[in-house]
C-alpha cells in the first residue's frame, strides 16, 4: 500500500515539472478603448526549444467572442533564452464596435499535441455620446474646398515672369545687333619670300637667256648686270647700294667682307674690275670685247655664290593691323557676347525657380 503511494505522489510530480516548464502568458495594451479603434494582445509561449508550438488560428474579422473580432495576427518569432528555453509570440488585433465591458477567453496553445492556456483578459469599449435630441446639429459631408486666392501668394512668380520675358527680349533685341554688326575678319597670310641670291641669280639667267653680253649695245648690258648687283649688295649687306657710286659700293664692301678674306679677294680683283668696266661703258662710251663681257658675267656669279645665305626662312608671316575703328568693332562685339551670355543664364535661373514656385502652389 506505501509502495503504490509513493508512485502516485512520483506520477504526480513529474506531470507537475512537466507543465511547469510549458508557460503561456498574454497580455494587453490597453484595456479601454473608443469604439471602433484597435487594441492588440500579445500570446508568449516559453517552451524548450525544438517544441512543436501551435498558435490559435483566426481568419481576418473573424469573431473572438460576440462583438470583438480579431482583425489580424502577426507572428513575431523566436527569442532565446539561457537555459534552453525559448519564447515565441503572436500578436493579435481586435477591434470592437460595442461599447461594453468584455471578457476575453484564455487563448489556448498547443505544445506538442497538449493544450496550454494562458490567462483571461478584460476589455472595455467606450462609446461616444451623441445628442439625438439635436439632430439638426449634425451635418453631411463637406464638398470639397478650394483654397481661397490670395496675390500676396503669386505676385513674386508673377513679376519674376515679366522680368523673364523683359530679358528674353532684351537678349534677342542684342543677338541681332551681333548679327548684324559683322564680325572683323583678319586673315594672316603667309608670304613666300626669295633669298636676296635667287633673286640676283633670276635676273642674271634673264640677261643669259637674252643674250645681252652678246649685243651689240654694251651699256644696256652693263647697266642691267650692275643694277641686279646692286639689288643684291642692298638686300645682303643692308645698305642703299642703288644710290651710292661703284666706289662707294666697294669701299663698305670692303668693310662688311672684313672677316672674309676669300670674299674680299674677289671682291678687290673681279667686282673692281666690273664696276669700272660698267662705269667706263655707261660714261666713256668704253667699247668691250665679247670675251670680256662673259668674263664680268662670271664673275658677277661668283661673287654672289661665295656671300649668299642659304639657311635662311624664305616664309614669312604678315599679320594685318586692325584700324581704330576695327578695334572699337571688335571690342563692342566682345562685349555683346559676354551680355547676351549672362541674359541666358539668368533666363534659364528665373524660369527654373518660377516653375518650382507654380509646382509648389499648385500642389
Amino acid at each position: 500500500m506505501m509502495k503504490r503511494t509513493f508512485l502516485f505522489i512520483l506520477l504526480s510530480a513529474a506531470v507537475l515539472a512537466v507543465k511547469a516548464q510549458v508557460t503561456v502568458e498574454a497580455a494587453i495594451d490597453s484595456i479601454e478603448m473608443l469604439i471602433g479603434e484597435q487594441v492588440h494582445v500579445t500570446v508568449t509561449a516559453t517552451t524548450k526549444e525544438g517544441a512543436k508550438v501551435e498558435f490559435p488560428v483566426y481568419k481576418p474579422t473573424q469573431p473572438l467572442i460576440p462583438g470583438v473580432e480579431v482583425l489580424k495576427s502577426t507572428e513575431m518569432g523566436t527569442k532565446g533564452r539561457d537555459n534552453g528555453f525559448v519564447d515565441r509570440q503572436v500578436v493579435y488585433t481586435l477591434t470592437s464596435f460595442d461599447d461594453t465591458l468584455y471578457y476575453l477567453p484564455p487563448f489556448v496553445v498547443k505544445v506538442d499535441g497538449k493544450p496550454y492556456e494562458s490567462k483571461s483578459l478584460a476589455l472595455k469599449v467606450i462609446g461616444i455620446e451623441v445628442d439625438t435630441a439635436h439632430v439638426e446639429k449634425f451635418f453631411g459631408p463637406k464638398d470639397v474646398q478650394e483654397n481661397p486666392f490670395q496675390w500676396s501668394d503669386w505676385s513674386l512668380l508673377f513679376w519674376l515672369s515679366v522680368l523673364t520675358l523683359v530679358l528674353m527680349a532684351l537678349g534677342y533685341y542684342l543677338y541681332l545687333r551681333l548679327r548684324d554688326n559683322k564680325p572683323i575678319i583678319t586673315r594672316i597670310r603667309i608670304v613666300k619670300r626669295l633669298l636676296p641670291h635667287q633673286k640676283a641669280m633670276k635676273e642674271i639667267e634673264q640677261i643669259k637667256a637674252d643674250k645681252m653680253q652678246n649685243s651689240e649695245n654694251p651699256k644696256e648690258y652693263y647697266t642691267k648686270l650692275t643694277d641686279t648687283l646692286r639689288k643684291y649688295i642692298e638686300d645682303r649687306y643692308g645698305f642703299n647700294a642703288m644710290e651710292m657710286t661703284s666706289s662707294e659700293i666697294i669701299e663698305r664692301l670692303e668693310r662688311a667682307l672684313a672677316g672674309d678674306a676669300k670674299a674680299a679677294d674677289t671682291m678687290k680683283a673681279e667686282l673692281r674690275q666690273l664696276f669700272t668696266t660698267a662705269d667706263l661703258v655707261k660714261f666713256a662710251k668704253y667699247s668691250t670685247m665679247i670675251n670680256e663681257n662673259d668674263a664680268n658675267l662670271v664673275s658677277a656669279i661668283d661673287f654672289i655664290n661665295q656671300t649668299k645665305l642659304e639657311n635662311v626662312p624664305t616664309e614669312e608671316t604678315v599679320k594685318p593691323e586692325l584700324t581704330e575703328a576695327d578695334q572699337r568693332t571688335v571690342k563692342t562685339r566682345r562685349v555683346l557676347k559676354a551680355v547676351i551670355t549672362g541674359i541666358i543664364l539668368a533666363c534659364v535661373g528665373l524660369l527654373g525657380y518660377v516653375c518650382y514656385g507654380l509646382y509648389q502652389l499648385l500642389n
